[in-house]
Parts: C-alpha cells; sequence; structure tokens
C-alpha cells in the first residue's frame, strides 16, 4: 500500500471508535443500501448543471429518481436534460467516494462486505471505461469519458486510485491487472492526453491524479508527466501563485480546491524524490488565508464562492499539513474546526497528533498585503473593511477591481455575494458582474481586466488610510489561463478609478475620484445587506441592470443620508459635488430567495468625486462638505474634522 504505512494503519485502527464508523457507514449510505449502479454509457454531465435556474439553489438529488428532481424552495420539479446528465454526474461522484471510504472501513475493520463492495465498483467501471464516448461542452475545460469534463475525471480517479490502493493486496491477479488496465490506465492516459496547457485548479487536479496512478501503479513516465513536465505539479506552484502564496485565481475556494489536490498527491508522494513538500509553496499556500479571516471566521467570499465555499474547513489538508510540518497555526485550526464537530476524519484517524489547547481566533491587527490584493482593516473585534486590489485571475474572477467588503456586528453589512452554481442562469447573468460588487461600473457593464495599484497606506493611532488606485488606459495582461470575454473595452476606455479609504472609530470615510474624459456613465455601487430608507422625493427609474428591481431616483445635490436598518442601524451618508443622481434599487440576495438594497451614485461627469462615510453608531453625527476635489467630514460627536 502507498497511501498509509503500517504504524499509520495500526495506529489508526487503536484509534478508531464505533462512531466513526458509523459516521462512514451514513456517509455512504446511497451506495451501501443499494445494488451498485454504474452508467453503462457516458451519459453523466456536470454537477453545476443541478441547479434551480429561478432560485439558484442546488436540486434535491435522490437515488430513486434520476428523471425527476426537485428545488427545494418552492417543490418544482425539473425533468431531463441537463438536470438528468447531472443526476449521473452525482451518482459517479457518490460511487467514487465509497470506493475510497468503504476500502477505509475495510481496512479499519476487516469486514469483508465493505471490501466487496469496493471491488464490485472498480470492476464495473473497469467493465465500462474503455468504451465510454468522450464527450463535454463544458466552459474551460477538456472533455470527459464517464463525465463530462476533464476535471470530474480527475476527481472520480482519484478516488478509484485511493480505494484501489487499499484493497490491491486482496485482488486475484484477473482482477488487479483487469483493474489497473482498463479504469487506472485508461484513466490516466486520457488525463494526459487532455490536460489542458494553462495555468489553473484544473490542471492541478488532473496532475494530482496522474502522480496518484503514476505512484500506485509504479509508472514513472505518469510521475514525470504530472510532477515535472510544462504545466505540471511544479510548473504550477512556481507560476501560479502570488507574492505571499495566493492561487492566482483570487478566489480563497479555488486557493484550498488546488490546496486539496497537491496534498491529495502528497499523501502518496511524500517519501518520494517527486514530493515538493520541502519547497516553501505550500506553506506559504496553508498560511495566507488564516490571515484573511472576517469576524465570523470566514473567509472574503470573493470570486466564484457558492454558499457555503468561505467557511473554514480542510480538515483533510490541514491534519496531513500538521502530522507533516507541526506548524502551530494549522493545529489551532484544527482546534477551531473541531469545537463544533468530532474529529471523526479518515486523515484525523491516520495523521492526527495532538492539537494545541487554543483554537485559532482572528487577529485583531489589520492585514495589508499588495502581494496578495487584499487589505483587511480590523478597528474592531467584529469589524472588518476589506478592499480586494489584487490582478485579474481568469475565469474564476469577477469584474471587480478595487471591491469593498464590510462586516459589523460580525457579519457581512456590504457582502459580496459570490455566486451560485455555473449552470445556472444568474451566475453569469448577475454575480459574476461589476454592478452586482461594490466598486465601478460604467455603462452598466463589465470592468476589463486590470491591476490596481497601492498609492498609500499608513496605519497611526486611531486611524488606518489606504489609497488604491486602478485604470484603463493600457490593456492588462491576462494570466496564462483560458478566459471567456465578458468585459467591455469600450466603456472602460481611459477610466482612472481611484479609491482611498480612512477609517476612523465608528467611520468608515469612502472616496472615490473617477476620471472620466469620454464622459461615460460611471456608477458607484453600495450593495446593503439591510433595508435602506428612501426619500419620498424620489422617481421611478429604469435602470439598465438585469434582475434589478424598483429603482428610483433623485438628485444627489448636497449631502444625502441613508438609514440602513442591519444587525444594528447605521447610517450612510452620500455626496458628490458634480451633476449627479442617486439611485435606489433591489437585486438578487444569494440565494436569490430574497433581495439586497442598492445604492448607485451616478454621473457623467468629466471629473466625478464621490463621499461615501458609513456611521457604525447609526447617528447622524457627520456634515460633508467640498471644496473641489477635496472632501471636509466634520463629526460633531468628537468635534473633528477628516480631509479627503
Amino acid at each position: 500500500m502507498k497511501q498509509f504505512t503500517p504504524q499509520q494503519i495500526l495506529a489508526a485502527k487503536e484509534k478508531v471508535t464505533p462512531d466513526i464508523l458509523q459516521r462512514l457507514i451514513e456517509n455512504n449510505r446511497d451506495v451501501i443500501s443499494h445494488d451498485i449502479l454504474v452508467p453503462e454509457t457516458g451519459c453523466a454531465t456536470w454537477n453545476h448543471y443541478f441547479f434551480c435556474p429561478e432560485h439558484s439553489v442546488r436540486l434535491l438529488w435522490d437515488r430513486h429518481s434520476p428523471n425527476k428532481h426537485r428545488c427545494p424552495v418552492d417543490g418544482a420539479v425539473f425533468t431531463g436534460e441537463p438536470y438528468y446528465g447531472a443526476w449521473w454526474r452525482w451518482l459517479n461522484g457518490l460511487n467514487a467516494k465509497a470506493c475510497y471510504e468503504l476500502a477505509i472501513l475495510w481496512l479499519l475493520t476487516d469486514d469483508k462486505r465493505w471490501r466487496d463492495k469496493v471491488i464490485e465498483i472498480l470492476m464495473q467501471y473497469a467493465r465500462f471505461y474503455p468504451d465510454y464516448e468522450e464527450h463535454g461542452g463544458i466552459p474551460y475545460n477538456g472533455p470527459g469519458k464517464a463525465n463530462a469534463q476533464t476535471l470530474c475525471e480527475a476527481n472520480c480517479h482519484a478516488d478509484f486510485v485511493r480505494g484501489f490502493d487499499i484493497v490491491r493486496g486482496e485482488l486475484t491477479v484477473q482482477q488487479e491487472t483487469y483493474i489497473a488496465d482498463r479504469l487506472l490506465r485508461e484513466g490516466a492516459e486520457f488525463l494526459i492526453r487532455h490536460r489542458s496547457n494553462q495555468i489553473h485548479n484544473h490542471e492541478v487536479k488532473i496532475n494530482a491524479t496522474i502522480g496518484m496512478t503514476g505512484v500506485v501503479l509504479n509508472e514513472a513516465r505518469y510521475l514525470e508527466f504530472a510532477v515535472n513536465s510544462e504545466y505540471g505539479l511544479r510548473y504550477q506552484l512556481e507560476n501560479a501563485l502570488l507574492p505571499g502564496g495566493l492561487w492566482f485565481e483570487g478566489s480563497l475556494h479555488y486557493h484550498y480546491y488546488a490546496l486539496q489536490a497537491f496534498m491529495a498527491f502528497e499523501k502518496f508522494a511524500c517519501q518520494s524524490r517527486f514530493s515538493l513538500l520541502e519547497h516553501p509553496y505550500y506553506r506559504d499556500m496553508l498560511t495566507l488565508p488564516l490571515t484573511l479571516l472576517m469576524p465570523d471566521m470566514t473567509l472574503p467570499k470573493v470570486n466564484d464562492c457558492v454558499n457555503g465555499q468561505e467557511k473554514l474547513g480542510h480538515s483533510d489538508i490541514y491534519e496531513f499539513a500538521y502530522h507533516y510540518y507541526g506548524t502551530n497555526e494549522y493545529g489551532q485550526l484544527l482546534a477551531h474546526l473541531y469545537r463544533t464537530e468530532p474529529r471523526h476524519t479518515i486523515d484525523a484517524l491516520f495523521y492526527g497528533r495532538p492539537l494545541p489547547a487554543e483554537p485559532l481566533a482572528v487577529s485583531q491587527s489589520n492585514e495589508h498585503n499588495p502581494g496578495a490584493g487584499f487589505t483587511l482593516i480590523r478597528n474592531t473585534p467584529d469589524r472588518a473593511i476589506c478592499l480586494k486590489h489584487g490582478p485579474y485571475g481568469g475565469e474564476h474572477d469577477h469584474y471587480d477591481r478595487l471591491n469593498l467588503i464590510v462586516f459589523n456586528n460580525g457579519k457581512a453589512l456590504f457582502p459580496d455575494l459570490g455566486t451560485t452554481g455555473y449552470g445556472a442562469p444568474l451566475h453569469y447573468g448577475y454575480y459574476k458582474n461589476s454592478f452586482s460588487h461594490n466598486t465601478l461600473c460604467v455603462n452598466g457593464l463589465n470592468q476589463p481586466p486590470a491591476i490596481p495599484r497601492i498609492i498609500h497606506y499608513e496605519e497611526s493611532a486611531g486611524e488606518t488610510r489606504l489609497i488604491v488606485e486602478v485604470d484603463w488606459k493600457t490593456e492588462a495582461k491576462l494570466p496564462d489561463s483560458k478566459t471567456r470575454v465578458e468585459w467591455d473595452c469600450a466603456s472602460y476606455r481611459d477610466i482612472v478609478f481611484r479609491r482611498s479609504l480612512l477609517v476612523t472609530g465608528n467611520l468608515l470615510i469612502d472616496k472615490w475620484e473617477i476620471e472620466n474624459p469620454h464622459q461615460q456613465c460611471v456608477d458607484a455601487v453600495y450593495l446593503i445587506n439591510g433595508s435602506a430608507s428612501r426619500a419620498t422625493n424620489q422617481t421611478a427609474l429604469s435602470i439598465c441592470y438585469p434582475y434589478i428591481r424598483h429603482a428610483t431616483q433623485q438628485p444627489l445635490a448636497g449631502q444625502i443620508d441613508i438609514s440602513c436598518q442591519a444587525e444594528t442601524p447605521v447610517t450612510l451618508s452620500c455626496c458628490c459635488p458634480q451633476n449627479a443622481i442617486l439611485i435606489q434599487a433591489q437585486g438578487p440576495n444569494n440565494p436569490s430567495t430574497s433581495m439586497i438594497d442598492y445604492l448607485i451614485a451616478r454621473s457623467h461627469e468629466k471629473q466625478v468625486s464621490y463621499l461615501f462615510v458609513t456611521d457604525f453608531s447609526g447617528e447622524s453625527s457627520v456634515q460633508i462638505s467640498a471644496t473641489g476635489q477635496t472632501f471636509n467630514v466634520s463629526d460633531s460627536r468628537l468635534n473633528r474634522d477628516y480631509l479627503l
């Protein structure tokens, strides 16, 4: 066996409890309680199709209902494609997971029921796999055989390899050869043919599975390809990390998704010459997210992040990392995770070591990381002001340079909505777009890729100042990754956007300066997770943003105060010295079963300055005045003025 040593197996058997075994059984109940069902043809498609198109929530998967799929919100039933193929993709995933986890059950209990289930799964897939027809059409990805994209193929085969490695000694010579040749080698050769030449989390997953297969089958050619070829694992680490260790796609979810694949490979290769564990890359990747925690112990929900993926987790990654590196912070993260759930994971059994007494906590210091493209200002324990200023990260990025996220009282006040399943209409039609973020939107269209610049950062007694700028005067270099163009270069041509933040006490002062030489329609967008008051003199407006409703407008002349009823009341004061209007509207929240309030300042002037002051106390004690491009904010509570 390649993935566990005899000592690890013995220790796991000594530590295992009936509760852990029962959890493994329950997690695989859909496979255990039925005859093994494997598709005879390559009919499976994409799990991201298995979403309600209206509510953007995942449909309910039912083992007994391959043709009818119910929405959990209103019970609506969906039939036919793309849901039928997505149902089979889910089943392939369950079968693959059971192949690994039931093999673990057999290893821990010597109960041959679980061994036999694993062998049956492997034999059935080996029977049909060579004859599955290639099919695909999934954005940014190569085709699949059992599934519709190369990534999904790699994910399933990783579990097939894990399961095979464990039960291999129980197979007859004929079974071992049959599975190794018709399933594992067929899969590895397919993945080699269809791995793309790009930096991407997909290619990490694909390389990792090829490498794991190489370890188990003693195929040096697979290992050389997976680790040392151009766009292999080593190349990905050397070329796809931003300074400080953030995965280039900018999504913390995909940062961990890539890291999960790297660690899965290392669990097989850690004692071999192909291991990359002694390089600094993994430790940078493991540590960086822990510096970016929001007050509720979640990660910034930026870019392609489906609800729930912003939560801390990944015990499989950190159990192995803590076992190998012994870094106290990794143990503290595990201690935090196991405060609310038992330490009943496979990786805890095989790699677990005693945990620190103190769990991980959110830092109370600011985190200014230009290399990673994030600044978090934390001036109270339950507040965080996060500005995203990293470079464009490819297909999983959103069009939202200088996007602002604000947490107050431990919850998102000005949120990033993340996204939904990629097959749902609102993914491309709404959640990825500039107008659904707290940033600049021009002509209602998406920002082109650009590289922001830090102009100034300063911490002093009780104050933090940050000035960041981005422009579209020149075309930014795209990452070496497949990209789908969904932006409008003409609208943003020659525009310069500078954002200046001052955080002090209960005030967030947010100044926007926009050079708009071609007099486009420039919108400053705020999404408010609470009910925002509206003046009675507003008039109806037909707004160009899709999915946005109930739009009203009023002149933005002087200062306008908006009362926001969130967890606690806050006041958002707006000012623009140029000709401008203030728009209020509502759009889909995430999930789209509820709505979120929009506040938009709009102008067509060549030089535009907006000022937004958030008073977290909920009082209206701020007075704003403007002279040219300079604003003065007077706080009557403290008898103090601030110039921006």
